[in-house]
């Protein structure tokens, strides 16, 4: 694979603030890719040796890497989507099934419509304050010099939208743990190789007290399929969003893209291009339903695809660059395609843009940072910044 870029900005386009530099964004791949060699090394290694292949084949599995390959295997071909070691399995083996993750044909329409009415325009206008108010409160300490952890601010965010989102009283961060917990327990269901023995048992229980959580304060007792999709969007939202955020923050200040961030006209695209090489959910494991080709390589029903969504949209070759951007078709991949789009992609995309927007002025440096190991997406287990300017008060005059 040698990237996905084979775009331009238009002739003559000026030059507006200051570019991020070769060396800046070297040094933030280079911070980026820990997450990864640190925490899934033997799985990186080996998605790492085949990137340059479309499609490889590995006994029964099949490695998916190529950008138009990629889209392929979520639009075109059959998928199981409740086979044992996916994320439709996963959901049905800790939830009792009937969720979004897991459905097929109308069932999985109709709910696909009902989590989407909650988090269209209106719904994300809706939940907006909610993680606007957790920033004000998170990033204060940057004005008076402190530094502050990106990772705790990111989890406390995400369970905060999800209290609010799926309205119960829990506290915010013991729902974000509960849902880490949940994805940490069930991740070895996901991930290619043998499982460690009691896995299944460690992953009932921690969707069992995620569950709980989900149920303080619900004005009715829902039913086995909605309490299995609650638990299962509160997994998905807190899981990705703490991985993303924290990362996409050391971009910016490993990379230079803060100018970027502080541009209103420039930031959307910006948030974009840092889901793009973030992506938080690198790779997609899924069963073929049914025979299939992909990229000339035969698919058998039953085989395994590992869909690296890394790889598919050019993270690992082309980095970040709000003024240059992958095109959509490219970079929205992150969030699946075709009936397999994920219906979170609006909040993602507002979060983040929110989360720049509150980061920019203080143009913050990255001063301590440490992997995660235990967590079921590469991320920061903590991520600490210190601000490298203090914005002037709105209501300063100049001097």
């Amino acid at each position: 694979m040698t990237g996905t870029r084979g775009w331009a900005p238009p002739a003559g386009s000026p030059a507006r603030g200051v570019r991020p530099g070769p060396a800046g964004l070297r040094a933030a791949r280079r911070r980026d890719r820990r997450v990864y060699t640190r925490s899934h090394p033997l799985l990186f290694a080996l998605l790492a040796a085949v990137r340059r292949r479309p499609v490889a084949r590995l006994g029964r599995a099949v490695l998916v890497s190529g950008t138009e390959e990629y889209r392929e295997a979520l639009t075109r071909v059959p998928l199981d989507r409740a086979a044992a070691g996916t994320t439709g399995g996963a959901a049905r083996e800790l939830s009792g099934g009937g969720t979004l993750f897991d459905q097929e044909g109308a069932d999985h329409r109709d709910t696909r419509r009902a989590v989407a009415g909650d988090l269209g325009a209106a719904g994300v206008e809706r939940l907006r304050p909610v993680w606007q108010a957790v920033l004000a409160r998170r990033l204060a300490p940057l004005a008076g010099g402190r530094p502050v952890d990106l990772v705790p601010l990111a989890r406390e965010l995400a369970g905060a939208t999800v209290r609010a989102l799926l309205h119960t009283a829990a506290d915010p961060s013991a729902l974000a743990e509960a849902a880490a917990d949940a994805a940490a327990a069930a991740v070895r269901d996901h991930l290619p190789g043998p499982r460690p023995p009691g896995t299944a048992r460690a992953a009932a229980r921690a969707t069992a007290r995620l569950e709980a959580l989900l149920a303080d304060g619900a004005t009715s007792a829902p039913g086995s399929g909605e309490t299995g999709l609650r638990a299962m969007i509160a997994v998905a939202a807190v899981n990705t969003t703490v991985a993303a955020v924290p990362r996409a923050a050391a971009w910016c200040a490993d990379g230079g893209l803060w100018e970027q961030a502080a541009d209103d006209r420039l930031r959307p695209a910006l948030v974009d291009e840092l889901l793009r090489v973030t992506a938080p959910s690198p790779l997609l494991p899924r069963v073929a339903a049914a025979d299939a080709v992909l990229g000339g390589c035969p698919v058998k029903a039953g085989d395994r695809l590992v869909l690296v969504a890394r790889h598919a949209v050019g993270a690992d070759v082309d980095p970040p660059d709000a003024r240059s951007p992958a095109p959509p078709a490219v970079g929205r991949l992150v969030f699946g395609a075709g009936p397999h789009a994920c219906p979170g992609a609006r909040l993602a995309l507002a979060q983040l843009d929110d989360v720049l927007a509150a980061l920019a002025p203080y143009r913050p440096a990255v001063v301590a940072a440490r992997v995660d190991r235990r967590a079921a997406l590469p991320g920061w287990r903590r991520l600490t910044v210190r601000a490298t300017t203090t914005p002037r008060p709105l209501t300063e005059s100049p001097a």
